[in-house]
């Protein structure tokens, strides 16, 4: 499962879920419309990876990101 987010000024505070996709190249390009025309925003995809932390938290990995 990918996950994708936006972000304004590498700031976790203002992460936002844009959405879960299933395949990659989905995830991608919702990333890039997300992001399209708003030179404030950068994305990220996320691959979980199906294990949590001692926390309980769902483990996670940057596949990719906008600069």
């Amino acid at each position: 499962m990918f996950n994708v987010y936006t972000e304004k000024d590498y700031s976790d505070l203002t992460k936002t879920l844009v959405g879960e996709f299933k395949d990659l190249d989905e995830a991608i390009d919702a990333a890039q419309k997300a992001i399209e025309g708003k030179s404030d925003l950068r994305y990220i995809v996320e691959e979980t990876t199906g294990h949590f932390n001692s926390w309980g938290e769902l483990e996670t990995r940057v596949i990719v990101e906008s600069k």
